[in-house]
């Protein structure tokens, strides 16, 4: 075929075509966007902080800036859910690519109160030592400097602050609130990678240790990446299954309703290894980002050498982003593949119950104790996913609303006890701090009660919710599991709690550093609630069970 004739296939099949002028202009409901859009825009100013505003003043600024964006966007969500868009409006906005609906909205709102209470314990800057007479936080003076070396010595004597932290925080909440409301593959995947790059960040800054907190974010960062190339293969898979990366019509293909059917795609249609395979590899991306067994591997490590706050924050948001995002794949994209994905997931709900539990009973690090606490709780709130019903839905916001203010308390706390390397994690450390520090420990225990699923505790009302939900949907051996592995777990809270007060303190001892109003709120609200909702949960679980429909 000659040159002119290829030429004028392609020019014949262009003006065959609408002219070019008509492709729409792209409609964007800026108004149901907002709580994501205002997180975005005040991170984009933090970037501008950075450039402009002098040095002395950066740390206020982007305090002031992070705080007010987190407070708006928060009132955003709560704004759109009182206008009904969690129930009777619940839409897809931006043009099919994200979700407006109850699941989100909650979601959306825990996160950002997570986010506010991470931003406290990040700006906390009365804990350590004043250096050369100024005061620091948890985060490196100069992060692009090697540590120990004479640029690091500098920074430190010139009062430098790594204040960059702020706007990272706010791209990786961004990030966050997209993750659980994405309603199609890409957004997804792109929400994905914008929480998890600040994190893998966030990670290498500790002002202490910084050897130590390098290695957690390069292995965090070499694991996140192998998760996020597991999760884009699946996308690219099931994208070849379906002819689409939007949730609804995959989910139409799954179910054999869909309409007009384009004759190349009818013949990979038939094709249910690349469903299959696809869906498995997305879910293990997925399963990775909530740290469940076998895909926890990262999990004590990060959370050992990041600065606690960061720590905190992580364990908390990245949950409940996670488990909101694996909800809406698992119940809108896949519910017609219910038979396939339910026994693979009590199996890993199984082993990630057990591990988790009697992994932590060998622990002697307070992080990484709390860390195999968090692999635990993964394994708890999935039974609640496995439930595949309206309550196990409801149940599992209702979980993660509970646990993730615990886990920021808990981790607060942890900043606290000091000694001159620092923070004083190791549990011999903590012998006696009771009767030295009778308030913090007392706070402590009841995080770590919280944590067991003691009546009166958040953590109780969340893991009856939970079970109760596996239960009634015919899990029955799942529960039975699952108070197995509580029993075990509360071994080592228990532990915790009888080593500080039952325990003679030791004369070289840590000693309990007093916090700034920031920290002390952090702490405060999640003592609060975990009270609230563990004497009083009824309102929370009618808010819980009113969000859990996903639109479709």
């Amino acid at each position: 075929m000659s040159a002119s004739a290829i030429h004028s296939l392609w020019t014949t099949a262009a003006t065959a075509a609408e002219p070019i002028s008509k492709i729409g202009a792209p409609k964007i409901e800026y108004g149901q966007l907002s709580p994501t859009l205002i997180v975005i825009g005040a991170a984009v100013v933090g970037v501008l902080v950075e450039a402009f505003v002098p040095r002395k003043s950066r740390y206020y600024v982007q305090v002031f800036v992070s705080v007010v964006a987190l407070a708006a966007a928060f009132a955003a969500v709560v704004a759109l859910a009182a206008g009904g868009y969690g129930t009777t409006k619940a839409r897809i906005a931006a043009m099919g690519a994200i979700a407006v609906d109850g699941p989100a909205l909650f979601l959306q709102g825990t996160i950002l109160l997570a986010g506010l209470l991470g931003v406290f314990t990040f700006a906390e800057r009365r804990l350590d030592p004043e250096a050369h007479g100024n005061r620091v936080d948890s985060f490196a003076a100069q992060a692009a400097s090697v540590p120990g070396s004479d640029s690091e010595k500098a920074a430190v004597k010139a009062g430098f602050t790594t204040t960059e932290v702020f706007p990272l925080l706010l791209f990786a909440i961004g990030g966050m609130l997209v993750f659980p409301a994405a309603n199609d593959l890409l957004t997804l995947f792109i929400a994905l990678e914008v929480f998890s790059l600040p994190l893998y960040l966030l990670c290498a800054v500790a002002r202490r240790k910084r050897l130590m907190s390098q290695e957690a974010a390069v292995k965090y960062f070499l694991l996140g990446a192998f998760a996020s190339a597991f999760t884009l293969f699946g996308i690219a898979l099931l994208y070849g299954y379906a002819g689409s990366v939007s949730y609804a019509t995959i989910a139409q293909v799954v179910d054999g309703t869909i309409a007009n059917v384009d004759p190349a795609l009818a013949d990979t249609m038939g094709n249910d290894a690349l469903l299959l395979i696809g869906a498995a590899m997305v879910v293990m991306g997925l399963l990775f980002k909530v740290g469940a067994v076998p895909f926890h591997m990262w999990t004590p490590d990060v959370y050992q050498g990041a600065p606690t706050p960061v720590t905190g924050f992580m364990a908390a948001a990245t949950k409940v982003a996670a488990f909101g995002a694996l909800l809406r794949l698992l119940y809108v994209v896949l519910p017609g593949l219910r038979w396939d994905w339910r026994p693979v997931m009590w199996a890993v709900a199984v082993v990630t119950m057990l591990g988790g539990a009697i992994v932590a009973i060998t622990q002697t690090d307070i992080k990484r104790l709390l860390a195999y606490s968090s692999i635990a709780h993964a394994g708890f709130i999935l039974a609640g996913v496995i439930a595949a019903s309206p309550d196990g839905v409801s149940s599992v916001l209702f979980y993660l609303a509970a646990y993730s203010f615990v886990t920021i308390g808990a981790f607060a706390v942890v900043t606290l006890v000091r000694d001159a390397g620092g923070e004083a994690t190791h549990l011999s450390k903590w012998a006696g701090l009771g009767r030295r520090s009778p308030l913090v420990a007392a706070v402590f225990a009841v995080f770590l009660l919280a944590f067991a699923g003691i009546p009166l505790t958040s953590g109780f009302a969340g893991k009856f919710a939970v079970f109760k939900a596996a239960a009634e949907s015919g899990a029955g051996a799942l529960v039975v599991v699952g108070v197995i592995s509580s029993a075990i777990a509360a071994f080592f809270y228990i532990r915790v709690i009888v080593l500080m007060f039952f325990s003679e303190p030791r004369p070289e001892g840590p000693t309990v550093a007093v916090p700034s109003p920031l920290t002390m709120t952090a702490i405060g609200f999640g003592v609060a609630v975990t009270l609230v909702l563990g004497v009083a949960p009824q309102y929370f679980l009618d808010l819980a069970s009113q969000a859990g429909v996903f639109v479709r």
